[in-house]
């Protein structure tokens, strides 16, 4: 059986109480630091002033060659870890230097809108995201 496709999550969001263990996720963040004897690597990214931090297991996509600095966009399911807090074990880790990160959040955005127009319509309920 398939996973549930992963629904973009900003980095900002992924720490959030309401992530559920084994969910399915996209999420992108600058490459900050790779462990790669403990197949952990860290995205950053800044909201409202504020930098937020994404931990990546990389275990599945290993090896890779991390560039530090660069922008990445990950896709995995989340585990919550007792010294991390929630993690993404990454399936997918591609390297997307160059992206325009207020279009991609702006497409973000614009899809989210989308699916809870369509949603509604269908008369299913529709699950409130925090685009904040």
């Amino acid at each position: 059986m398939l996973p549930s496709p992963a629904v973009y999550h900003f980095p900002w969001e992924v720490n959030s109480e309401a992530m559920q263990e084994g969910e399915s996720v996209r999420t992108f963040g600058r490459l900050v630091c790779y462990l790669p004897e403990e197949s952990r690597a860290t995205l950053s990214a800044q909201h409202a002033s504020k930098e937020h931090h994404v931990i990546v297991r990389t275990l599945f996509v290993e090896p890779f060659n991390p560039i530090i600095g660069a922008q990445y966009i990950v896709l995995g399911e989340t585990e919550h870890d007792q010294g991390v807090g929630v993690m993404i074990r990454a399936r997918v880790l591609n390297c997307v230097d160059g992206v325009n990160i207020a279009l991609l959040q702006k497409a973000i955005s614009e899809q989210r809108s989308f699916l809870e127009e369509k949603e509604s319509k269908q008369g299913r309920p529709v699950k409130p995201a925090d685009t904040t």
